[in-house]
């Protein structure tokens, strides 16, 4: 079974980026099941484990980390980047009331980008689609707090 560890030594090896334990803690947090975080959600939840961390350390690492390949940025919504480790192409839904932000368990439209290839002057690089909607909570007007 191949560890969240093995997984950060072979994009380290492959990046030469080397493994701080600052680094080690934004992708464990990160690896949190549905979570597409902010900077600033990022740095509350690190800051429990390393509390002199500070924001700008943060943002820069994410951004590190994100060139090297390891996380994806997400310019969603509000204008906020948050940011994903879920690294193949895949979809969002984001909640119009709440911002609460989820991935869309549908497999990615790979014809779309050919079509846009025919029909533009762009060399098509990728996309990113988003889809908005009303999340379990603000359907019903509930007041749980998402965990993002």
């Amino acid at each position: 079974m191949v560890t969240i560890m093995d997984k950060l030594q072979t994009k380290e090896k492959q990046s030469d980026l080397r493994m701080t334990r600052q680094r080690r803690l934004i992708l464990e947090e990160l690896d949190t099941p549905g979570m597409h975080p902010t900077a600033d959600t990022v740095y509350q939840r690190v800051r429990r484990r390393i509390p002199n961390i500070s924001l700008g350390t943060v943002y820069r690492n994410l951004e590190i980390l994100s060139q090297a390949g390891m996380v994806k940025k997400l310019h969603i919504g509000s204008g906020q980047k948050r940011y994903d480790r879920t690294l193949h192409r895949h979809y969002h839904v984001r909640c119009v009331k709440c911002g609460f932000i989820s991935d869309v368990p549908a497999e990615p439209f790979g014809d779309l980008e050919e079509a846009a290839r025919g029909s533009s002057e762009f060399d098509i690089l990728g996309h990113d689609l988003e889809f908005e909607g009303l999340c379990e909570n603000c359907k019903g007007d509930g007041i749980q707090q998402h965990q993002d």
